[in-house]
């Protein structure tokens, strides 16, 4: 998996590209937890539910169809009476969905199963870069978390950082100002 900075920092980046107004506090709060959302599954362990399980971790709860579940359940929430409730859903959704889409690119587990509950099988993308994060807290803090930090850093943020600059420049450069009136 990749780290839980990495997803809501990732989630952040999405949602500046989405938002073209100022967003509340509780859209970036919600954007961050519905990118970490799916890895709440790593309390199967607990349970005895096996790693490669429907419910285990990578399973369901990174699947697209959950993702689809938590975004259009998180708009409909904590954005009630939003205009643009429909397009917050997509948004939300695909902020969870982010999170299959970046452990796929990591170089560790079991792959991720994208689509629970019609199909166990678990999928990479055939291009893995990302360094696997250790899911216990100990291990992080050390030379393997240094090297899943430096990994997200080249592989994720900066793309994900310049993919949003991209964005605003372009939003800025095409954006057409209202006439002026007067003298």
């Amino acid at each position: 998996m990749a780290s839980v900075f990495t997803h809501a920092f990732f989630a952040a980046a999405m949602g500046g590209a989405f938002a073209r107004r100022r967003m509340p506090a509780r859209f970036w709060v919600l954007s961050a937890l519905c990118a970490v959302a799916p890895d709440a599954d790593v309390v199967a362990f607990a349970f005895g539910v096996p790693y490669g399980g429907m419910f285990g971790h990578r399973g369901f709860t990174h699947s697209l169809v959950f993702a689809a579940l938590l975004g259009v359940a998180v708009a409909a929430a904590f954005f009630r009476d939003a205009a643009n409730r429909a397009a917050l859903a997509v948004f939300f959704s695909l902020a969870t969905a982010s999170h299959a889409a970046l452990d796929m690119l990591t170089n560790g587990g079991l792959g991720v199963a994208l689509l629970a509950p019609f199909s166990a099988r678990r999928h990479f993308f055939p291009f893995r870069p990302v360094e696997v994060s250790p899911i216990g807290v100990a291990e992080f803090f050390g030379e393997w978390g240094l090297a899943v930090i430096l990994s997200e850093l080249l592989w994720v943020w900066l793309p994900a950082a310049f993919g949003l600059a991209l964005v605003l420049i372009f939003r800025r450069t095409t954006q057409t100002e209202p006439p002026r009136t007067g003298a």
